[in-house]
């Protein structure tokens, strides 16, 4: 059976992901397609409720493998309930992370090893990998530094860690880059927004081009 497309959306702290796929959510339901935004951890009751829980700034005393397994539970129940539904109906889903944080952030940057972290999230995914990862690279001190710029954006407990542990999701993110290059797309974050935005559309656009060409409601006027 046909079914939708899974994009998400990769980055250190502040590299603007929410933003960029917020933006591309609205041109693509504006251009007729049925698009579902989320994120993780969250995106559901249960999984909101777990990143309650992680991110607590709170809670600085959370081991890191206790971390890198409520990640998987929240991601599991994210996946049935949410994402896997959205795809069945043929929907375009984008999701704000998703497994290569997990990889990056427990695997690589605390020391857990990107392999470990990867069999627990097989475990939880069943092999359900995005169509397309869109990975914003940002240099960490600028993205810590737009972080304490913005007023409404949330502080949270790894938003806390030392310059050196936000080095490390860098590098881990590197490494991922190399693992997974047909899924994985670099895209430089430190320029102007609307040159963000207008290389992530170009780069949906040419990677799911048979898709939208099917999928788009027949009232809407085709580019």
């Amino acid at each position: 059976m046909d079914k939708g497309i899974f994009i998400t959306f990769e980055g250190g702290e502040g590299a603007g992901k929410t933003t960029m796929l917020e933006a591309l959510a609205n041109l693509l339901t504006s251009k007729g397609y049925t698009v579902t935004v989320t994120r993780e951890p969250g995106g559901i009751s249960i999984s909101e409720q777990i990143r309650e829980v992680i991110l607590n700034p709170a809670h600085t005393l959370m081991d890191a493998r206790t971390e890198a397994l409520l990640y998987a539970a929240s991601r599991r129940q994210h996946l049935v309930e949410k994402v896997v539904p959205a795809l069945e109906n043929q929907h375009i889903v984008l999701c704000d992370r998703f497994i290569d944080s997990s990889l990056a952030y427990q695997g690589y940057a605390r020391g857990l090893g990107i392999e470990d972290i990867l069999m627990i999230n097989q475990f939880a995914i069943q092999d359900l990998w995005p169509d397309l990862t869109i990975f914003m690279d940002i240099d960490p001190v600028i993205g810590l530094n737009r972080i304490e710029e913005a007023e409404q954006r949330e502080i949270n407990r790894l938003d806390m860690e030392a310059i050196a542990f936000h080095r490390s999701v860098h590098a881990g993110y590197m490494k991922l880059l190399e693992l997974y290059p047909d899924r994985m797309v670099h895209v430089d974050a430190n320029r102007e927004q609307k040159e963000v935005y207008a290389e992530i559309v170009a780069l949906v656009k040419d990677r799911f081009a048979g898709f939208l060409a099917q999928h788009v409601k027949p009232y809407y006027k085709k580019e």
